[in-house]
């Protein structure tokens, strides 16, 4: 961060890509520079809390609960240098702008930028929802105050998700294991995933059977399918009850249930027909485009066209935002802009024609869903006239999600798809046939967009579905008939896109809190992703289990909706913040109290099992080391750990006596290794199936053993394949350019080959062990990818850095082209021209970068440091206690700066008389 000159107007925004983009478009006498989002926080641990107030019995939880709920705030180690540089820049400012982003999350950032820093110039708040210049312009002569109700609100959904976290978490931590967590939205989510699993759990799957047959007329043919038969209709998968896999009750008169004899008789009687046409039915439809994109459906989007999860998406719309390509990307608005409106149509007039314009604007005004408040556009394209995809300059996520809030934004405003449906039912005695068909009359708005679909073209011409021009009494040949049988299918699991669309419906969380929340539940091992679904764990069951039976408001989604009711009843200046507060965590029926009281009634033993109703002579428990399974035996009960990777939903008791047998008489051995003569194990282990080397002994406690990677497993593995697992890692030779060891080898990641510090996958169509040297040579020449798999490309090698003496590279990333040199990296301008980049220019647009890295010889001593050995680990100490008698001294002996009290901004007071008295409440600033 470079020092402004005397008289410069200061621009604080959160990110540096932010602080970039604006920057292009200010005068000189602007000086733009980024907090990096959040500069205080509440602690994040016991290490962040002062001294002074670790003994205080609040201090744990951040919030002074007794007085007006007033938190201590803190500004991380990581945030001291930022925040003394911020002070430097603001003292030589003759006036500041506060540009952080225009939410309730931004208005607190900005808040807190001002309670830090304290200037004596003026302050203004800018809002804006795009980076556009005409944007930013209009901001600057548009200013405000901030807004102290959206602080408020913004305050109080922080210490209410702290308060209900940090009460009911170390409750878990005592009840079922450490290290778990409850919370707000995240624990609504992990039970209506637990509802749905215990759903599938109970399901009991029936069977049932289709008939088919292929018909034709003059010539043409098409498919058709049994409908009714014998007056009653035939039972389709929609028939049955999705909770018992039943057929509904309401239709066991009307409804009958196919088996495949029954479609070998009817088969029978129906030869080769003819079938006759008794009916058709043609009917005109018009389909709407859907909405423009808020945060929920952006994320439900990018998850079924890309397979993303919701931090993905947003960490790539919020690339996108910050370089001035969409607009603000946390919305619950499909609203569009007049601007936005006239972009839209002035483009589709232009590619598409007159005839896919309507002659009005469409409008959608806000989302309908509970609690809708944010006050912005819907996620479009920015700007007067929107930059089409192929000429953004993007590549990678970056261009695909540009792409996709292109066409949908484009596409909203649209004419109507017109199609025309036929439907054809035919006779043979008293067996009816069913033919559907679509033709697309006028594609309108799919032209440009299909929903979960990325080929428009193709997208159209796989929704067509022609039938000839049959009529009322014409005769149809069968051609052919096939049965199938079917087995009804249990719930399906939710997707982070279902549950997310579940969540908003309900008024449950806001569009910043679906991406963490979804993180969260991944992270805390209370799902597992199978595929594109999230499935609870035996954990999520367990945790969820308790919070049901004790604390079932804090579960419930009426009662969390009414919470973001409240929290927008907050914002709007219609509800007391600390009132309210005070009704949740406080009195009697207070989530504080009622911690205690069902703090003494839990017992941990029955707290941490759960019983699974088709396999009620099993007890699930989850313990320290993960869950695990008993059966009760007439010496007594006998347990198993149950792997990680396995679900509750699918675990079988063959599958849990296989593992408690193990348990009790430990596996057969294999075989024998020839060279040592110990016995060879399949096992199966938390971490799932691997294979062992010898007993486990006092003498031999850690027997060398290796995972079983798929499609291997613990029941098919042979003693020879065994054997080639435990023989990893293997030096296939030594690099003939290098003269070093070339290894191959078996990692978490799957398989490698390895020279000294740098790996290579092993690609998914090769053995491990049938790779030759030159093969892993080869691999080890490719360029390495990153964790995602995209490859860093190197497009051209530029030069030697004059200052660092290594060479630049210019790669092509995932966020697009980018400069590399040492540990530096630096993204080309998106109007750089690639092909024109020389050292010289290389060298300036790696400048900034590397005088925020602190120079040359700065950087050159960290990558020496990053080459040492890596350090014996040390007996942790017990630090001394540090002697503060005040806020300034903690600030002085932590090198961080801690601001307590919110009462008009000022310091925490430092006694506990002072703690006595009622704080005061927030006052609205001038």
């Amino acid at each position: 961060m470079a020092k402004s000159a005397s008289g410069r107007k200061l621009v604080i925004v959160e990110s540096p890509t932010k602080a970039k983009t604006i920057r292009k478009f200010l005068p000189k006498d602007f000086v733009v520079d980024s907090c990096m989002g959040h500069i205080r926080d509440l602690p994040q641990s016991a290490k962040d809390i002062p001294e002074k107030y670790k003994k205080l019995p609040w201090a744990k939880i951040g919030v002074d609960v007794e007085h007006e709920f007033a938190p201590l705030y803190c500004i991380p180690k990581n945030k001291t240098k930022i925040v003394s540089q911020l002070r430097e820049l603001a003292k030589d400012a003759s006036e500041i702008y506060l540009a952080t982003d225009e939410d309730r999350e931004g208005e607190s950032i900005s808040w807190h930028l001002l309670e830090v820093l304290k200037p004596k110039v003026p302050v203004r708040r800018m809002v804006f929802h795009e980076i556009t210049k005409d944007a930013i312009f209009k901001a600057l002569s548009n200013t405000r105050q901030i807004d102290e109700d959206l602080v408020r609100a913004q305050e109080a959904r922080r210490i209410l998700d702290r308060l209900v976290g940090y009460t009911l978490s170390p409750l878990l931590w005592k009840k079922v294991a450490y290290g778990l967590s409850a919370g707000r939205v995240q624990s609504v989510a992990v039970r209506l995933l637990c509802e749905r699993e215990m759903d599938r759990i109970k399901f009991v799957k029936s069977g049932y059977a289709t008939l088919s047959s292929k018909c034709s007329w003059q010539g043409a043919a098409f498919e058709s399918r049994l409908v009714e038969t014998g007056s009653k209709k035939v039972a389709l998968g929609r028939d049955f009850d999705g909770s018992n896999g039943q057929l509904q009750k309401e239709r066991e008169q009307t409804h009958v249930v196919l088996s495949l004899a029954d479609c070998s008789r009817i088969e029978k009687e129906l030869g080769s027909g003819p079938l006759k046409v008794t009916d058709k039915e043609e009917k005109p439809v018009s389909r709407k485009p859907s909405p423009p994109f808020i945060t929920s459906t952006l994320q439900q989007e990018a998850s079924r066209k890309f397979g993303w999860a919701a931090r993905e998406t947003m960490r790539a719309a919020q690339s996108l935002y910050e370089q001035g390509f969409i607009t603000y990307m946390r919305t619950d608005s499909t609203n569009l802009s007049e601007q936005a409106i006239k972009a839209s149509r002035d483009q589709i007039l232009a590619l598409y024609g007159k005839e896919y314009l309507p002659s009005e604007p469409r409008l959608y005004g806000g989302k309908k869903v509970k609690g809708a408040q944010e006050a912005h556009e819907a996620i479009r394209p920015a700007g007067a006239q929107f930059v089409k995809p192929d000429d953004a300059g993007l590549s990678g996520d970056l261009f695909k999600l540009y792409d996709l809030i292109w066409k949908r934004t484009i596409s909203s405003q649209m004419e109507n798809a017109r199609q025309k449906q036929v439907q054809v039912k035919m006779n043979f005695q008293n067996h009816v046939f069913q033919a559907n068909g679509m033709t697309i009359e006028f594609p309108g708005f799919l032209r440009a967009y299909v929903e979960g679909l990325d080929d428009p073209e193709q997208a159209l011409e796989d929704r067509e579905v022609l039938l000839p021009a049959m009529k009322v009494g014409d005769s149809l040949k069968i051609e052919s008939i096939q049965s199938q049988d079917h087995e009804t299918k249990p719930p399906a699991r939710f997707t982070e896109a279902t549950l997310i669309q579940t969540l908003e419906k309900e008024g449950i969380g806001r569009p910043s809190t679906y991406a963490p929340t979804m993180s969260t539940i991944l992270d805390r091992g209370y799902a597992q992703k199978v595929g594109s679904a999230l499935a609870p764990t035996f954990t999520g069951l367990v945790v969820n289990q308790l919070l049901q039976s004790h604390f079932p408001q804090y579960v419930d989604p009426g009662f969390t909706s009414s919470m973001e009711g409240a929290l927008d009843s907050i914002a709007s200046g219609e509800k007391d913040w600390i009132d309210y507060l005070k009704t949740i965590y406080l009195g009697k029926t207070g989530l504080q109290e009622e911690v205690k009281r069902k703090e003494k009634v839990i017992d941990p033993s029955e707290a941490r099992e759960i019983r699974l109703s088709p396999l009620k002579n099993y007890a699930f428990r989850v313990g320290r080391y993960g869950a695990y399974v008993c059966r009760q035996q007439d010496e007594g009960e006998v347990c198993a750990s149950i792997p990680d990777s396995q679900l509750p939903a699918d675990i079988t008791a063959d599958d849990i006596n296989k593992l408690i047998e193990i348990k009790q008489n430990g596996a057969d051995a294999l075989g024998r290794d020839p060279e040592t003569n110990m016995p060879v194990y399949a096992l199966t282990g938390r971490y799932g199936p691997y294979v062992q080397l010898g007993d486990l002994t006092e003498e031999n406690s850690k027997p060398k053993r290796m995972s079983i990677p798929p499609p291997m497993s613990a029941e098919n593995i042979s003693v020879e394949q065994a054997l080639k697992l435990l023989s990893l890692p293997k030096v296939l030779g030594t690099h003939p350019a290098s003269g070093e060891e070339v290894k191959i080898g078996l990692g978490r990641f799957g398989p490698y080959v390895q020279m000294n510090s740098d790996f290579r996958s092993i690609p998914k169509d090769k053995d491990l062990f049938s790779i030759s040297l030159a093969e892993a040579v080869d691999l080890l020449n490719q360029p390495k990818k990153g964790r995602r798999g995209g490859a860093k490309k190197v497009l051209k090698e530029i030069g030697i850095h004059p200052s660092i003496q290594e060479k630049i590279e210019l790669l092509d990333g995932r966020y697009g082209p980018y400069l590399s040199v040492s540990s530096l990296n630096a993204s080309v301008p998106k109007d750089e021209k690639l092909e024109e980049i020389d050292l010289t220019r290389a060298v300036a647009i790696l400048a900034p970068k590397l005088e925020e890295a602190g120079g040359p010889e700065a950087l050159q001593a960290k990558a020496a440091k990053a080459k040492k050995v890596k350090p014996v680990k040390k007996v942790a100490k017990k630090a001394a206690s540090p002697s503060v008698k005040s806020v300034e001294g903690v600030i002085k002996a932590r090198r961080s700066s801690v601001v307590g009290m919110k009462s008009g901004g000022g310091e925490m007071a430092s006694a506990s008389k002072e703690l006595s008295k009622p704080a005061v409440k927030l006052r609205k600033r001038t």
